[in-house]
């Protein structure tokens, strides 16, 4: 097992275990191991483990990553070595673990063994951008889990998903509506204070005179969007129309027009707006005249107009159309979005049930799935232990590994003959990565001779510990994928080669030999 310790810098005494496989080290949340220091990149290099070996990789950083004080792109590497960082220094340390026989008893967790508190919630960050993603994770998804223990997921993402519909029209679309019927209210008042200022100006000579029973308002009769008026005196005594002649005004635009010129006076305070509901419009006015005798102007009367523009039935019309639209569009979009989501999600669960399934059926050794989750790396490591946990109980006795129940020599026999007919660089390998044949081209490009190396594991005859655990994790993927082929690039001779390999699986469906092919990069 390897480890990673932080022996100088800001992170100091820090450790992190190396898994088997690939290990990413960076400061993005969804790297493997989060490394939150200044200089580092999000995702800075990689280890990949495979059994006994350990293999660098520098993922692109800005910085760079330094192996023993050099620059290093990739490279393997072993229990002492030093790699250096921004602000940090890590030491490689390689504990040898001793293989603890199981028998067919399930052991008892451990008496004061380290267990993840669900419930803990860690201190809030200091940077402002990390409080943020803090406060989002412990303060509004608890309430959001919480409802999540009485309401199925893929409910909650549908109620979530309306939520978003209707909070998206009601910040977009409402506003562009509600300013387009202020804009025609403003005009519809205009209108109303047109009217005002043409009768006082056809009626100047008699509103001097207070003679409001001579005022001539019946241009107001012909105007189609005036449903109904009443011009009335201080006291609320009308005087036109003439079918209404001398009542008091009892109609409730008319009241509270009549209060509220009382209540300004004199004041030239514009018009008093009103919306009366089914398209209709209330709009008052001050009638102001000329008092010869103090010299200023006065209102001496009031008219009240109900409008019923048809503009306004038509914008009502149209912003009820639009409302419409827009809840349907984003209805069908949220539809679809909740499709994908929710297939998005469940699809990686779904393959990780089938491989547990073909795992305890014995078709493939372990969890590898083609989906990338990062997420749900934690879960298919965990499912792993318990798998090989339980081959483990199973095996007979407790000690000796499961044995193939199909022999592979028939395999690389077939591959061989393969290997007699290729053009270019290849090799042979058996089920436990033995090398068993390499061509000569093999041979000048890799420095592995195949009369000095037939039968030894690829790790022992390998010049470059880090080709030999490519190569053999390139396997192990092909191998968990029912020998569905994989690549990888790694550089040989000075020059980037693609490796290919493709296996041949036995009827017990485990991998029985592997045909590993290099392409030279152009």
């Amino acid at each position: 097992m390897y480890k990673l310790v932080a022996v100088a810098g800001k992170i100091r005494g820090k450790e992190f275990i190396l898994k088997e496989g690939e290990n990413i080290f960076g400061r993005d949340a969804a790297c493997d191991h989060q490394v939150s220091v200044d200089g580092v990149s999000k995702k800075h290099f990689s280890l990949t483990v495979t059994g006994d070996t350990a293999y660098l990789k520098d993922l692109g950083s800005s910085n760079g990553t330094f192996l023993n004080g050099k620059i290093t792109k990739q490279a393997t590497v072993k229990g002492g070595d030093k790699l250096a960082l921004p602000d940090i220094i890590f030491q490689i340390v390689f504990v040898q673990e001793k293989k603890v026989i199981i028998k067919k008893t399930i052991a008892k967790i451990e008496e004061g063994a380290e267990t993840e508190d669900l419930n803990l919630i860690p201190p809030a960050p200091s940077r402002i951008h990390e409080k943020f993603i803090w406060m989002f994770k412990y303060k509004l998804m608890p309430l959001l889990h919480g409802i999540n223990e009485e309401y199925e997921w893929r409910v909650m993402l549908g109620i979530l998903l309306a939520i978003f519909v209707f909070a998206t029209i009601a910040l977009t679309i409402f506003p562009v509506l509600q300013q387009s019927s202020e804009i025609l209210l403003k005009e519809t008042a205009k209108r109303g204070e047109h009217f005002a200022e043409e009768i006082a100006r056809l009626n100047a000579r008699w509103l001097e005179q207070k003679n409001l029973d001579r005022v001539d308002s019946g241009f107001l009769e012909t105007e189609a969007d005036v449903a109904s008026y009443e011009l009335f005196d201080l006291e609320g005594r009308i005087v036109r129309p003439m079918g209404k002649l001398n009542e008091y005004t009892s109609d409730s635009l008319s009241i509270k027009a009549k209060e509220w010129a009382a209540a300004s006076a004199n004041k030239n305070t514009g018009a008093l707006r009103l919306v009366l509901g089914d398209g209709e419009i209330g709009i008052a006015q001050k009638i102001m005249a000329y008092n010869a005798k103090t010299g200023q102007t006065e209102a001496v009367g009031v008219i009240a107009i109900h409008f019923t523009p048809k503009s306004l039935a038509v914008e009502a019309t149209k912003n009820s159309s639009a409302f419409l639209e827009a809840l349907t569009t984003s209805g069908i979009i949220a539809i679809i979005f909740f499709g994908i989501v929710y297939y998005l999600t469940i699809k990686p669960l779904e393959e990780i049930r089938i491989h547990v399934e073909e795992t305890l059926r014995g078709k493939r050794r372990g969890i590898e799935t083609k989906l990338l989750f990062s997420e749900l790396q934690p879960l298919k490591s965990a499912l792993n232990t318990i798998l090989q946990r339980i081959r483990d109980l199973t095996s007979t006795g407790g000690e000796q590994e499961m044995q193939e129940s199909e022999d592979s020599g028939p395999y690389v026999n077939s591959l061989k003959e393969f290997l007699r007919g290729s053009a270019g660089p290849a090799m042979v390998l058996d089920n436990d990565k033995n090398l068993r044949a390499i061509n000569t081209e093999g041979e000048d490009l890799t420095g592995i001779r195949q009369s000095a190396a037939e039968g030894m594991s690829l790790l022992d005859v390998a010049r470059e510990q880090g080709f030999a655990a490519t190569v053999i994790e390139l396997c192990d993927k092909c191998a968990n994928n029912g020998g569905v082929g994989q690549d990888g690039t790694y550089s040989l001779t000075g020059h980037d080669y693609k490796l290919f390999v493709n296996a041949l699986m036995g009827k017990d469906h485990f991998a029985k030999a592997y045909y590993i092919t290099f392409v030279k990069n152009h």
